[in-house]
């Protein structure tokens, strides 16, 4: 916890001077301490192996079994004692102002459960009373969902806080957690029920579904980080092709999550959208070297090549099944919204929702990144090449969702990357994503055409048809003489 803003630690101490205040000031005269000493052994064995989230350090601890059967056995008052027990925990790697304040987050939590079980009327049964499942499973819900919400709420009030996570964030994540600490809380009961007939021995029955719910948790987990590796082994394997794109895949993925999120779209789909940006350019693995390092004119041949880009990609990925949504973002993010793009060529609402957010954020992130042939945009140069696209190119839709994110988050434009250690370095000459500066192909058209800015979308014909027709040689339109060029985005 070291380096905590000072926002951190005042709300550190808060939590803590609270949940002190409230274990120094209860009655303990009711309280069952064989139960309670029970409940704490079953508290402490789950709060040791807690599972991993996917949140950056935060761990979800399966001991709100134990915290919702104290309610119920033990009161408000044994079930602050025991969420202040871990400060104990075996959880050997936190830190004693972590222990602190999980303390004190649990006690709050398991005090605050208890008294709405109690104010509920929960506490006018007795576990072996006939029906007593059904008497207090009304108190019990409205307990076990107070204990979660206050739960997430001071655990989420300390992520934002110490900037481990953003809300946002925490939001897109809450979701699944929310479904398993209600479902697996629901133990908490089956404990209390079984209690006067098993005694302890209905704690240890707990132990394996709670395990199981664990395992299923780093699981969740595991799949997660492996879906990473495999995006970010794919996104090397492109930006080894040139070492100024470094990153690229990377910033266009953070872009994409920026607008989706801005325009509302759901968890699921964020993160789909993420996978996209990771993959967009992925099919430039079947565009020869050659081609892109080339400093001087496309050949028609070449361009048709570039343009097929994003076809090869959705080749390379298709089969990866948790890409879903995001093979469509992948294949189309270079189609522009006058239907002049490729490599379908689609217009306007043709265009996947995925393929008009990635479009944006790639755009973006092309201009504000230093390349070989020209230095980095300033963000207001680029803002302003997006806003004279709109419509055009970019979908309005997206680039003003952007800009409002960009307004309120920000945007760290990379670092010039440093070039290997190689004796020989190649870089591309030519960006195929960078609006600003279109890829430079032989025939067709003189430059000048494209400079008055008309001319620049409408030379573009679809891969599809203009780069087949190039690669068979069939007959297409008069060309201008040798040494015309035009200039394709």
């Amino acid at each position: 916890m070291r380096g905590l803003p000072l926002a951190a630690w005042a709300y550190v101490c808060g939590v803590v001077a609270l949940a002190v205040g409230l274990i120094g000031t209860a009655s303990y005269a009711e309280v069952d301490w064989r139960t309670l000493a029970v409940l704490a052994v079953l508290f402490l064995v789950c709060d040791s192996a807690p599972a991993r989230l996917n949140v950056a350090s935060a761990r979800v601890s399966l001991s709100f079994a134990a915290s919702l059967a104290s309610v119920v056995l033990v009161g408000p008052a044994g079930a602050a004692l025991l969420g202040g027990s871990a400060l104990i925990t075996g959880q050997r790697f936190f830190q004693p102002v972590k222990r602190l304040f999980n303390g004190a987050q649990f006690a709050l939590s398991g005090f605050t459960a208890g008294t709405v079980f109690t104010v509920l009327g929960g506490h006018r049964f007795e576990p072996q009373q006939a029906q007593w499942a059904e008497h207090v499973i009304g108190p019990f819900l409205g307990a076990l969902v107070t204990f979660v919400f206050v739960n997430m709420a001071l655990t989420a009030g300390i992520l934002v806080l110490s900037r481990q996570a953003a809300p946002r964030e925490l939001a897109r994540e809450s979701g699944t957690v929310v479904v398993g600490f209600l479902g697996y809380g629901m133990f908490g009961l089956l404990i209390a029920g079984l209690w006067p007939r098993v005694g302890p021995f209905a704690a240890v029955l707990v132990l394996l579904p709670l395990f199981i719910a664990r395992w299923a948790f780093e699981q969740a987990h595991d799949q997660r980080k492996a879906h990473a590796a495999t995006l970010a082994a794919l996104c090397q394997a492109v930006e080894t092709k040139d070492y100024y794109t470094r990153g690229h895949s990377e910033r266009v993925s953070r872009g994409s999550v920026m607008i989706a999120q801005e325009i509302g779209m759901r968890p699921d789909r964020v993160e789909a959208i993420r996978y996209a940006g990771m993959l967009h350019d992925v099919g430039k693995l079947g565009v020869p070297t050659k081609v892109l390092r080339k400093s001087g004119k496309l050949s028609e041949e070449e361009f048709a090549a570039v343009q097929l880009h994003p076809m090869r990609g959705l080749e390379i990925v298709r089969e990866i099944g948790f890409l879903d949504e995001a093979l469509a973002g992948i294949m189309h993010h270079h189609e522009k919204m006058n239907g002049r793009g490729y490599p379908m060529g689609l217009a306007g609402d043709e265009i996947p929702e995925f393929a008009r957010v990635i479009s944006v954020a790639d755009a973006f992130d092309s201009m504000t990144s230093t390349r070989s042939y020209r230095a980095a945009r300033s963000i207001e140069e680029a803002v302003a090449e997006l806003r004279r696209g709109m419509d055009d190119h970019f979908d309005p839709v997206m680039v003003e969702a952007f800009l409002r994110a960009l307004g309120r988050d920000g945007w760290e434009p990379p670092a010039p990357a440093p070039p290997p250690d190689d004796d020989v370095v190649e870089t591309t000459q030519q960006d195929h994503d960078d609006p600003s500066v279109p890829i430079r192909v032989e025939g067709d058209e003189p430059a000048s055409a494209s400079a008055s800015g008309a001319a620049s979308g409408a030379a573009s014909e679809p891969a599809g048809e203009a780069g087949a027709r190039a690669e068979s040689g069939e007959p297409g339109a008069e060309r201008p003489a040798a040494g015309d060029e035009v200039w394709r985005r």
